[in-house]
């Protein structure tokens, strides 16, 4: 249980920090949303370019058995070498945004 505590705190602290890289853009934002009971966490970027509306998922990650899922990364950070500096683990990472053959070169989990 306090390694579950930690990687969720983790986890906000890296969205957190992502999100302290928001430029402030008049007709956009960065919303950070953090679903602790479930273990669902992400950053969308959401609003307006001229009288297009637009709404992205940037990063998704889960807590699934006691591992960090990247489900999602649409940025140019390498979430995965940033947990670990942060101290999550490698074998407690999975890249679920790559196929499991992938992953198995990785050197992370592959579930």
């Amino acid at each position: 249980m306090e390694r579950l505590e930690q990687y969720r705190e983790i986890i906000r602290k890296l969205l957190q920090d992502y999100c302290g890289d928001d430029r402030g853009e008049p007709d956009s934002e960065i919303q950070m949303i953090c679903d602790r009971d479930r273990d669902h966490y992400q950053l969308v970027s959401l609003g307006w370019q001229g009288h297009r509306r637009f709404y992205t998922v940037l990063m998704h990650l889960d807590i699934k058995n006691g591992k960090i899922w990247i489900q999602r990364n649409e940025t140019d950070r390498l979430i995965a070498q940033e947990l670990v500096s942060m101290g999550v683990l490698r074998e407690d990472i999975v890249l679920g945004l790559q196929p499991e053959y992938v992953r198995a070169d990785s050197g992370y989990s592959l579930v």
